[in-house]
C-alpha cells in the first residue's frame, strides 16, 4: 500500500512548519522556469528563495540555505562561481547544478567545482524535486565527520558514539537511526519518515520496527529509562531533545 495522503501531508506540514527553516535557494535567470521550480518545491512543503545573479545568489547562500539549485548561465556569468566561492570558504551546502550544457566535460566541470549533482535542461520538474530531496536527506552537513547535540557526540568516520563522554555500543541500524535524529535536532519526525529514510521502505508497512529500535536506542543512551534524549510527540512522532 502506498503512503497515505495523510502521511504525505504530515511530512509536508512538518517541513513547512519547522522553525527556523532554511530555504532552498534557486538561482535562475529564466523567470518562468524559476517560478515553476518554486511552485513545485513549495507544493512539496519546502520554503524557497529565488535569485537571478551570481552576486546576489552568493550573498543569499552565505546567509544559509538547505540546498542550492544553480543554473550555469546567469546573465552571461557562470553559476559555478557561486559554488566554487562557497567551497573555498568552507561552506558545504549541497548544490544541484542545472544547465543546458550537456556534454560530459561540462558535467565533470560542474562536479569538480563542488556541485553534488547535475541535471540537464530540459528536465521534468518532478525529477528536480526528487534530486533536491535526495540532497536534503544527506543533510547540509553531509561532509562533516562529527556531529554533536547536547551530550551526544558522533564520529561518522570511526562510527562511534559518546554520551556524556562515555562510549555507547550501537548496532549499525541504531547508529543510522541516531544519526538521522542528530542531523535534525529538535525537529519532529514521523514513523513514515523514519521508515522511508532510515529503512528505505517506500510504502507504509504495518510494522512496529521503528518503535522497537527507538526503544533499544533509548535504553543504550539512557539506562535510567528517563527518555532524556528521544522523546515522543503525541500522535505525530518523535524528536531529539537538543537541550538534553
Amino acid at each position: 500500500m502506498s503512503m497515505s495522503s495523510f502521511e504525505e501531508g504530515a511530512r509536508a506540514a512538518i517541513r513547512a512548519n519547522d522553525v527556523p527553516a532554511s530555504p532552498i535557494l534557486v538561482v535562475e535567470d529564466e523567470r518562468e522556469l524559476a517560478e515553476e521550480i518554486r511552485l513545485e518545491l513549495q507544493a512539496s512543503g519546502h520554503p524557497v528563495q529565488l535569485s537571478e545573479t551570481v552576486d546576489d545568489g552568493l550573498r543569499i547562500a552565505r546567509s544559509g540555505a538547505a540546498v542550492l539549485v544553480i543554473d550555469r548561465m546567469l546573465h552571461g556569468e557562470d553559476g559555478l562561481a557561486i559554488i566554487e566561492t562557497l567551497r573555498a570558504e568552507g561552506n558545504a551546502t549541497p548544490a544541484l547544478v542545472i544547465s543546458a550544457l550537456s556534454s560530459v566535460d561540462e558535467r565533470i566541470n560542474g562536479l569538480k567545482a563542488g556541485g553534488d549533482d547535475y541535471l540537464i535542461k530540459p528536465f521534468d520538474i518532478r525529477e528536480l524535486t526528487a534530486r533536491v530531496e535526495a540532497l536534503m536527506r544527506r543533510g547540509g552537513d553531509a561532509r562533516q565527520t562529527r556531529l554533536q547535540v547536547a551530550a551526544l557526540e558522533m564520529d561518522l568516520v570511526d562510527r562511534t558514539v559518546h554520551c556524556d563522554g562515555k562510549l555507547i555500543d550501537l548496532l549499525p541500524r541504531e547508529f543510522a537511526l541516531l544519526e538521522y535524529f542528530m542531523r535534525r535536532p529538535g525537529q519532529i519526525v514521523t514513523r513514515a519518515m523514519l521508515l522511508e529514510d532510515v529503512w528505505n521502505f517506500k510504502f507504509m508497512a504495518q510494522t512496529n520496527v521503528v518503535d522497537v529500535q527507538i526503544g533499544n536506542l533509548r535504553r543504550k543512551l539512557d539506562p535510567t529509562g528517563a527518555r532524556r534524549f528521544i522523546v515522543n510527540i503525541r500522535a505525530v512522532g518523535f524528536k531529539l531533545n537538543a537541550d538534553a
